[in-house]
């Protein structure tokens, strides 16, 4: 679990989100409480709940945003679920404990990378020398010849052992070794073998087909009763390498240990991102049509987030201690739409705000990923220098924020969907203007979104 306290983990996410700091400084604080959490004393450490939180504001404000850059530091299981994917049982579509399923598997990965981090110079070691046994075939002792006398077939005298042929041996595959590791021999064609499960590909088509919402890996269940087989391939050294150093990595991990830990950590520190949950708010409305299950869907979510026992392939997984955090525009529905034990699961809330002209430039500005930086990477692959002035700047953010006043307001990803249209011909034309320098400044950017401006049908050109 990361380390980072609030303000760093606020710092960081300032450098790819600009505004919503109320949202930063409570998932902040939710990330620092699983690691301090983990700082109590057992009897403690289970009495203490996740602080649920439920995020509010229009597409396009940064919700799905923060919820990524928080994946990358929490350095913890985290997925991002979508809550209109889920039907209630007895219905088609996605059993709600698939999330935790899913959890489990994003945290088997996460242990299986960091162990195979662990012993990965014991596995090139390992490859390496059968690499090598492939090579140079190790030389067979013969047995010597005893002297016994009783026997009329045995010589005279035993067989004399060359002590320099072993010397001998070992040298030339030090030699052949600093060829392999300096690369000489990788465009050599080697013959190795490979572990082959020999299971049908028919089987393979169905084997998991309705059975994975059962925690039930059908496949992998066919590969343990079926015999290993291993299959002769001939293929270059560098590729042969690759192929042994994933088998020696298999055999050096156990995948009992991976599964032990992976329950483990996702029932510690794992993160759930629900997403789109007021997608499944009842409006009081019929309970017939795509309203039929969304009260339902709340009630099979409310005991995951409550807290309840939830079956996978690796074992029982206990929700009690998984952080959810959950987001929705909630323009169609309200908050106090969900059933009540539900709403009380989230006890913390936080309303996102809507952005303007103002937070539209620093978006295309400040990021480490901004709009600019990108469309100008993307250029300069082709030779193409793109310069961007700070008036330019300003009348895009400004184009922004009056198409989304004018039509629907989907916020910042409306940028994309301008800045696409103001540098269309530039980007058709980059191929023959290799190594040309374009400059756009304000007139020049409504010149080109002139067109876009006039038409009164905003929305045949815009999203």
């Amino acid at each position: 679990m990361s380390m980072l306290t609030p303000k760093e983990i606020v710092a960081e996410l300032d450098k790819y989100i600009i505004g919503q700091n109320d949202a930063k400084r409570k998932v902040a604080i939710a990330l620092r409480d699983r690691w301090r959490r983990q700082q109590l004393a057992e009897d403690l450490r289970d009495e203490v709940a996740p602080k649920n939180i439920i995020m509010i504001g229009p597409t396009g404000v940064g919700k799905t945003e923060i919820a990524r850059r928080l994946s990358k530091l929490a350095e913890a299981p985290f997925i991002k679920v979508e809550a209109s994917k889920f039907t209630e049982v007895g219905y088609v579509g996605r059993d709600c404990e698939s999330m935790i399923r899913e959890l489990t598997e994003s945290a088997v990965t996460m242990v299986r990378t960091e162990m195979e981090r662990e012993v990965q110079h014991k596995a090139e070691a390992n490859a390496e020398n059968r690499l090598l046994d492939i090579l140079l075939p190790p030389q067979r002792q013969q047995t010597p010849h005893a002297w016994r006398p009783n026997d009329p077939g045995a010589g005279d005298e035993g067989q004399a052992l060359s002590q320099q042929e072993p010397d001998a041996e070992e040298r030339t595959r030090e030699v052949i070794r600093k060829k392999l590791q300096s690369g000489e021999l990788d465009d050599r064609e080697v013959e190795v073998e490979t572990k082959d499960s020999g299971m049908p590909s028919m089987m393979q088509v169905f084997s998991n087909s309705g059975l994975e919402e059962m925690g039930v890996n059908f496949q992998e269940m066919l590969g343990k009763l079926m015999p290993q087989r291993r299959q002769a391939r001939r293929t270059r050294v560098s590729e042969a390498r690759r192929l042994l150093e994933q088998e020696e990595l298999q055999n050096l991990i156990d995948m009992e240990v991976v599964a032990r830990r992976a329950v483990q950590r996702t029932e510690d520190t794992g993160i759930v991102f629900l997403d789109e949950i007021d997608k499944i708010a009842g409006r009081g409305g019929s309970k017939s049509g795509p309203d039929v299950s969304r009260e339902g869907v709340q009630r099979d979510i409310l005991p995951i987030v409550e807290g309840s026992n939830v079956t996978t392939k690796y074992g029982t997984v206990r929700t009690d201690h998984i952080l959810f955090i959950a987001a929705g525009a909630f323009h169609m529905a309200k908050v106090s739409d969900l059933i009540p034990e539900l709403q009380g699961r989230f006890p913390i809330r936080v309303e996102l705000e809507n952005l303007g002209a103002d937070d539209f430039i620093r978006i295309l500005r400040e990021p480490r990923n901004s709009l600019v930086r990108q469309y100008q990477g993307m250029l300069e692959t082709e030779g193409v220098t793109l310069e961007f002035t700070d008036d330019a700047v300003e009348a895009i953010a400004r184009m922004c924020q009056r198409v989304n006043s004018e039509t629907e307001n989907i916020g910042a990803r409306r940028l994309h969907t301008i800045m696409e249209n103001l540098l269309e011909d530039i980007s058709y034309e980059a191929t023959d203007k290799a190594g040309s320098h374009v400059r756009i400044d304000g007139d020049e950017a409504e010149r080109r979104l002139k067109g876009i401006l006039e038409d009164q049908e905003l929305s045949k050109y815009i999203l």
